[in-house]
């Protein structure tokens, strides 16, 4: 998460063990996509999130410890790559603090993209990935609703926390 006005280190600990509807494909807005996943044979899937907020970087960190192959990468909102991917696809860059997917089939926001990342992690966790039965709109009511108290419930950090070495090539600038 370097380039987002880092200053708290190892906030987001390593694993123990080793717009909601797509905006075009995922290679077209990135310049230079995260790292391929070999086993996929593709881009690896880019998660954004808000790397000020509390709830934010939990989730990362739950993500990483429920990602044992390793193919989420990881950028802020607020660090260049964030802004660039939210630029391209025609989001707002300023102010906007939601959870984003980018993969294969394009870019994801809010309920969507959280229940699309929950689709690919390990044990139990993918089973949530029913939720996209549910209407979008009645999801992302949810959704908006947590989002409007995060700071308040999970805490809102000074800066983006940088990630502890081992762990440090999942984050792309």
């Amino acid at each position: 998460m370097r380039g987002c006005g880092i200053t708290r280190p190892n906030s987001i600990s390593p694993p123990k063990s080793p717009a909601t509807s797509a905006r075009g494909r995922a290679s077209d807005l990135l310049e230079t996509p995260p790292e391929v996943d070999p086993e996929a044979g593709g881009s690896a899937p880019l998660v954004l999130f808000d790397g000020v907020c509390g709830l934010c970087t939990r989730t990362v960190r739950f993500v990483i410890h429920r990602d044992p192959r390793r193919r989420f990468r990881f950028a802020a909102l607020q660090s260049p790559l964030g802004r660039r991917v939210l630029e391209r696809a025609g989001l707002p860059v300023e102010e906007f603090a939601t959870f984003v997917l980018l993969d294969e089939t394009g870019l994801h926001t809010r309920s969507t993209a959280a229940l699309r990342v929950a689709r690919r992690l390990s044990g139990p966790w993918r089973l949530l990935a029913v939720g996209l039965l549910i209407p979008k709109p009645i999801r992302d009511v949810v959704y908006d609703w947590v989002a409007r108290r995060r700071y308040r419930l999970f805490g809102r950090l000074e800066a983006c926390p940088i990630p502890p070495p081992e762990i440090r090539d999942r984050f792309v600038e």
